[in-house]
């Protein structure tokens, strides 16, 4: 499975730099939970879905571990 599977970049980069407004430095620098809270904002869903949970860090972490090639 490559790093970015299940991500719908074309999307995110739409939404980032038309809708947003936001430069390429600042949409790079996004993490994608800070993405997916800009984006959720936008549409009007506060919800708060409540802090994230140790095996979803952890799932996280073994999907993106340090280190790896983005290439």
């Amino acid at each position: 499975m490559s790093p970015d599977e299940g991500l719908n970049w074309s999307f995110m980069m739409r939404f980032a730099f038309g809708v947003l407004h936001l430069s390429p430095d600042q949409f790079w620098a996004m993490t994608p939970r800070e993405f997916d809270a800009a984006l959720k904002g936008h549409l009007g869903q506060f919800t708060d879905s409540g802090p994230m949970r140790a095996t979803d860090l952890a799932a996280l972490a073994a999907r993106f571990p340090d280190g790896a090639s983005f290439q």
